[in-house]
């Protein structure tokens, strides 16, 4: 199949400036196109223009010898030509800009002659064995009669629905994302290799409903999170105990499953419940809080050594925003079983270990955003400790506290703010933590005991497990 892929065309991939290569595909919005098109107008309005001043001056030094008003007009006309030509220029280099900050994707392009790709002997690129031409594997349907072979036709035989693999993979995927295990529990090897399906009938049934409903990725989330089998309680004092002593990975689908969240994930669960995120969508990556000299060691070059955290608004950006360099991943995500990105890795492994608890707990995220939601309960929460507290726990949890809950909170409330009160100067460092502004009406002791406390509630198990 490699062979399919022998056409594309190489030359020029790393020429012209850093950015997109071309061939490019445009992806601008209609509104987008419109402002194009209206600066694309009115250069052209512009050049009319231009060319009719021309053909004017070019008339009058033709009409003979000139005399002081034809001189005049023609002074007027040169004058009105340069003036013109500066607005042309700067009206082309406003619509260069622009055009350059349309978003495009780099796709490929089919080379006029294709290289020959041959099979690897050994699998050594230094010896070349027989030539060999595009086609699929014989067990899997073969393209259909009279296809071309290029990338096209293979990317239809790919998506077509008699196609045995396509759909079951996507369909494993997403149910091992809502699950925590596939049906397949290999969910990155669907070979010969692969586990058995702890229900082929269902993962038969799944896939060919995904081709049924048009490859519709959404519809078929919806179908899984809303089936009786995902809406089953996931609670281990639910579930009778023979089940769990049978099953302990769920693989019969006795139970929900209870997953720990994504590092990503936490992080912007965080955000969220802070009131901290910045919910801007696309835009260049950026810097949060990271450990002083991150990535000291291992770049030799470019502007990641001396790292330096972004200011305001970049902090709080979405996780999927982060500035991230290969092979060494931001150090908080790393603890909660992020790849690297050195390979492509289809599933990520998930523990549960005492340094990701210290993260949560301490990293500098964490603990701005439990001062700033520690800011909220106080003024959003009432005036005593109890009702600031229900409110924080039901924002948090959406649900209210227990009685025990409630009591345990006050409790562990009243013995951190006797603590700030005899040493404000701990006060003081704790809430100096992040960049956020510091309200200066509240009363520091009592905001730091908030904080303490609103990081109880961020770090609680209901909070960082999805159940």
């Amino acid at each position: 199949m490699f062979a399919f892929f022998s056409s594309v065309d190489e030359v020029g991939i790393v020429s012209g400036p850093p950015g997109n290569q071309k061939p490019l595909l445009d992806l601008s919005s209609d509104t987008q196109k419109q402002e194009r098109n209206r600066l694309e107008a009115t250069l052209k309005e512009m050049a009319e223009k231009k060319k009719a001043l021309a053909a004017a001056q070019k008339a009058a030094a033709a009409s003979g010898k000139p005399t002081a008003e034809t001189a005049s007009a023609t002074k007027e006309d040169a004058n009105a030509l340069k003036a013109l030509d500066a607005e042309i220029k700067k009206a082309t280099q406003a619509r260069d800009k622009y055009i350059a900050s349309l978003p495009t994707v780099m796709i490929m392009q089919e080379a006029e002659k294709p290289k020959p790709a041959h099979l690897l002997l050994r699998g050594q690129y230094s010896t070349p064995g027989e030539v060999v031409t595009p086609g699929t594997p014989a067990v899997l349907p073969p393209l259909p009669e009279g296809a071309p072979r290029n990338r096209l036709a293979f990317a239809r035989w790919l998506t077509s629905p008699g196609h045995p693999l396509t759909a079951r993979v996507w369909v494993n995927r997403q149910w091992e994302r809502f699950f925590g295990l596939g049906l397949v529990m290999s969910s990155d090897n669907l070979g010969v290799q692969c586990d058995p399906p702890s229900h082929p009938e269902l993962l038969d049934w799944l896939s060919t409903e995904f081709i049924r409903r048009g490859w519709d990725m959404k519809a078929m989330q919806k179908l899984m999170v809303m089936s009786a089998t995902y809406r089953q309680t996931s609670r281990p004092n639910e579930v009778p105990a023979a089940l769990l002593a049978q099953d302990p990975q769920n693989r019969l689908l006795g139970r929900a499953p209870r997953l720990r969240l994504a590092g990503e994930a936490l992080r912007d669960q965080a955000l969220v419940l802070s009131g901290l995120l910045n919910p801007m969508v696309g835009g260049p990556s950026v810097r949060p809080y990271m450990p002083a000299n991150v990535w000291d060691e291992t770049s030799v070059y470019g502007d990641l050594r001396n790292y330096k955290a972004d200011l305001k608004q970049g902090l709080y950006r979405r996780t999927v925003y982060t500035i991230w360099k290969r092979t060494a991943a931001p150090p908080t995500l790393l603890l909660f079983d992020a790849p690297s990105r050195e390979v492509c890795t289809v599933r990520r492994s998930s523990t549960n270990t005492p340094l990701q608890a210290l993260a949560l707990l301490n990293e500098v995220t964490f603990v701005e955003a439990a001062r700033v939601l520690a800011q909220r309960m106080m003024q959003e929460g009432g005036n005593t400790p109890e009702a600031r507290l229900s409110w924080a726990f039901r924002h948090v949890t959406q649900r209210p506290p227990q009685p025990q809950e409630l009591k345990m909170l006050v409790a562990a409330w009243k013995a951190d703010l006797a603590s700030f009160q005899s040493e404000p100067e701990e006060a003081k460092k704790l809430l100096s933590h992040g960049q956020a502004p510091l309200p200066p009406a509240l009363n520091p002791s009592e905001l730091a005991a908030c904080t303490l406390a609103a990081n109880v509630l961020l770090n609680l198990d209901e909070i960082i497990t999805r159940e």
